[in-house]
Order: C-alpha cells, then sequence, then structure tokens
C-alpha cells in the first residue's frame, strides 16, 4: 500500500509532501498505535508536536 501512494505523489507537486508516522501509546492499556498521515513538508514538525 505505501509503495502505490509513494509512487502516485512522485508525478506532480507530490515532491512537497511527506509521509509522517508517530507512535502513540494508550493510556488504558499501555498498546502502542501508529497514526500515518500525508502532509506538507511545511506542516511536518507541527503535525509531530499535536497530540
Amino acid at each position: 500500500m505505501a509503495k502505490k501512494t509513494v509512487a502516485s505523489l512522485q508525478s506532480g507537486g507530490g515532491k512537497q509532501h511527506t509521509k509522517v508516522i508517530k507512535m502513540i501509546k494508550s493510556d488504558k492499556s499501555g498498546a502502542y498505535t501508529f497514526r500515518e498521515e500525508i502532509v506538507h513538508n511545511d506542516d511536518v514538525k507541527d503535525w509531530l508536536n499535536r497530540d
């Protein structure tokens, strides 16, 4: 799935975007989940700093 996403972003303005993955620990169970999103390069730090 990731290969298709990255391949489709290579054409056009896709080089201005980054796929970011953040690991989040659950307070209830202590298990980790991963949140993935494609954001603009200028917004990467803001995305990582929010909850």
